[in-house]
C-alpha cells in the first residue's frame, strides 16, 4: 500500500461513514479526507446550526450561540424536552450553545488551525452526536 492511500485509509477510518449523518457524509467526510480539518469542523458545526434553526422555526438572522440559547433556552424555547427537569434543559442548552462557541465561531472568524486528523474526527463526532439529538426532537 502506497504512503497516500495509507494516509486515506487511516483518515476514513477514523470518520466512518457507518453511523455518520449523511449530510455529514456528503458534506463533511470528503473534506476531512482531503486533510482541511479546521473546513470540515466548520462545516459539521453549521450543519448543527442548520438543522436547529430549522426544527426550531427560526429565521436565518437567528444565528450561533444566542439561536442555540433561544432554541433550547428553558422554559419556553422550542426545542426544550418538557419532561425533562430544569437542569437538564439549561444543560442540553449550555451544550448545543457550547459545542457552536467553541467549534463553529472560531472559524467564522478567523483561521484556525487543526492539524490532527483524530480530534477533528473527534470533533465532528460531537457534532454528529448533535445532529441525532436535533432530530429527536418533536415540537
Amino acid at each position: 500500500m502506497k504512503a497516500q492511500e495509507f494516509s486515506t485509509y487511516r483518515k476514513d477510518y477514523l470518520l466512518p461513514s457507518e453511523g455518520l449523518d449523511p449530510v455529514l457524509v456528503r458534506k463533511v467526510k470528503p473534506t476531512f479526507i482531503r486533510g482541511d480539518y479546521d473546513t470540515a469542523v466548520f462545516q459539521a458545526f453549521k450543519e448543527v446550526e442548520i438543522r436547529v434553526r430549522n426544527k426550531a422555526g427560526m429565521t436565518d438572522k437567528d444565528i450561533g450561540v444566542p439561536l442555540m440559547r433561544k432554541a433550547f433556552g428553558p422554559p419556553a424555547g422550542p426545542l426544550v424536552d418538557r419532561k425533562a427537569d430544569s437542569g437538564e434543559q439549561s444543560a442540553k442548552m449550555e451544550l448545543f450553545a457550547g459545542a457552536i462557541g467553541t467549534y463553529k465561531n472560531p472559524s467564522s472568524h478567523r483561521d484556525v488551525e487543526l492539524s490532527d486528523p483524530k480530534e477533528a474526527a473527534d470533533i465532528i463526532h460531537l457534532a454528529n452526536e448533535l445532529l441525532r439529538i436535533v432530530e429527536s426532537i418533536n415540537p
